[in-house]
């Protein structure tokens, strides 16, 4: 199952629109989280408590699990997240803070060293700036998270950045990202002849 997390906000948004053109190459079939319309809200003393008492028992069954399991269980994932504010949207924040579940994305070893439980292979990071694209506090927090406490080995960035800069054409960088996606550069699949 290929899961797709779109934290995008704008129903116009390039980030979602760079992210469809990789889910089409990628087979088209996926299961879609748009985080705008999800009820997540942020960690709060009852829901840590509740969360603690829960992984304590090894009781997964309870519905604040379900992101956590759906994650876990991915084949390969998808995350749309524009570049805001040096970062990413807040939904992917208190995401994040929702499915780190230890015992179902990751445990402890022997060392008290977190390892991954999550199936995925690969995750995508996808993104657009209207200027240069910073990658780290949003890309390579995320690709830190997946290959070391989520165990997915392969994470990959898809960028477009310079959108809203004076000279630059947002249009044109779209669609070159887009045709590097459909050449299966980003794929890490040769172009056939």
């Amino acid at each position: 199952m290929i899961l797709y997390i779109n934290s995008c906000v704008r129903e116009d948004s390039r980030t979602d629109s760079i992210a469809r053109e990789l889910l089409t190459q990628l087979g088209g079939n996926y299961t879609e989280l748009n985080l705008e319309q999800e009820n997540l809200k942020p960690l709060t003393v009852d829901t840590l408590n509740k969360r603690a008492a829960l992984i304590q028992d090894q009781c997964y069954s309870d519905p604040m699990f379900g992101y956590a399991k759906q994650f876990a269980s991915a084949d390969t994932i998808v995350i749309s997240a524009p570049f805001w504010d040096l970062s990413f949207p807040s939904s992917l924040k208190v995401y994040i803070e929702n499915i780190y579940a230890t015992g179902i994305v990751s445990q402890y070893g022997e060392n008290g060293i977190p390892e991954g439980l999550c199936k995925a292979s690969k995750l995508y990071y996808v993104t657009t700036a209207g200027g240069p694209y910073v990658p780290d506090y949003s890309f390579h927090y995320i690709r830190d998270l997946a290959q070391q406490y989520f165990g997915i080995p392969e994470v990959k960035l898809i960028k477009a950045e310079m959108l809203d800069v004076d000279g630059y054409d947002a249009q044109e960088i779209v669609q070159k990202v887009k045709q590097e996606i459909r050449a299966g550069a980003v794929l890490g699949v040769k172009p056939e002849n």
